[in-house]
């Protein structure tokens, strides 16, 4: 499908396209083929619209007619799952989307995003192109927002002491989803400014203040995903530190209480001997003397203990 800014959005055919109109294109890879021809388009760009990419890409094919480029699209709520991928052909006069790999109809969703918000008055090639990449990180500042409130919480559960054993895992998805996103909106970055070089010249001078503009914001959105990563690690050590704390505090107990009853074991080792000559073995009330100096003595330490306020 393909859309004209006139006087009006008008939606026309391939062969129906008038050079000189501005226009915007939606095709997949299949549909390409049959028409790249028709728009100068090297075959080797054209194939390479058939494999989806897996890594973020901001090389650029820079021609002497037109730019391709590939971008693979995450979602700002969940990284861990690359949403959509596609290539942009752009020449003069033409933005044409080809859709890669679309899980969920996305690129289709940020077509008509585009369309509801662009108009024809004053529209140009670098603010439709500028619009399209806006669209993709529509609600991005919302979801960092989410992102930064579920850190803060965690943060209020490690002070609560209510961190359960899924914690760290927790804290790793989190730690890998904003290193995704900042290798996604590196990759934005790395295209609007190669854009704004317009080596082939296909931009006007005057609008190459658009792609400023909206490196700009990816670059805001890349340095607040860099906060949270710092936040995240903050929170890492935090909990180590009251997992430390709290391993400290067990061997505290554990080490009190051998103190207390280690006495009881040199009493124990000393009666155990058996010598000839010890009086308290045939006194009738050794035996409960002994339990009262055990209990005497492990009342002394703990009373000692808490006064010096080790429990």
């Amino acid at each position: 499908m393909f859309y004209q800014f006139d006087d009006d959005i008008i939606s026309v055919c391939a062969d129906e396209l008038n050079d000189n109109i501005l226009t915007l294109g939606y095709v997949n890879a299949s549909q390409l083929a049959e028409i790249y021809k028709q728009f100068d388009f090297f075959l080797q760009s054209v194939e390479n619209c058939r494999e989806r990419s897996s890594f973020f890409s901001s090389d650029i094919e820079v021609y002497d007619k037109y730019c391709f480029l590939k971008v693979n699209v995450i979602g700002a709520s969940n990284a861990n799952e690359q949403k959509s991928c596609f290539s942009l052909f752009i020449k003069k006069n033409l933005l044409l989307i080809v859709n890669v790999y679309d899980k969920s109809c996305s690129n289709r969703d940020v077509l008509l995003n585009l369309l509801s918000k662009v108009s024809c008055e004053n529209i140009t090639l670098e603010k439709l192109v500028c619009a399209f990449f806006e669209c993709l990180i529509s609600g991005d500042n919302k979801e960092l927002e989410n992102a930064e409130l579920e850190i803060n919480n965690l943060e209020e559960t490690v002070l609560k002491n209510k961190a359960d054993r899924n914690f760290n895992m927790k804290l790793l998805n989190m730690k890998k989803e904003l290193l995704t996103l900042r290798g996604y909106y590196e990759q934005l970055i790395d295209i609007s400014e190669a854009l704004r070089e317009n080596e082939n010249e296909i931009f006007e001078k005057e609008g190459l203040k658009s792609f400023h503009i909206f490196t700009d914001k990816a670059v805001r959105l890349k340095e607040n995903v860099d906060m949270l990563r710092d936040s995240v690690v903050h929170l890492w050590d935090a909990y180590q530190a009251y997992l430390n704390m709290h391993l400290n505090q067990t061997m505290k107990i554990f080490t009190l209480v051998t103190t207390i009853f280690f006495p009881m074991t040199v009493i124990v080792g000393w009666y155990g001997m058996n010598f000839d000559f010890m009086p308290e073995l045939h006194w009738k009330y050794g035996y409960i003397y002994v339990i009262v100096l055990c209990a005497a003595v492990v009342l002394c330490l703990y009373m000692l203990f808490k006064k010096k306020k080790w429990f």
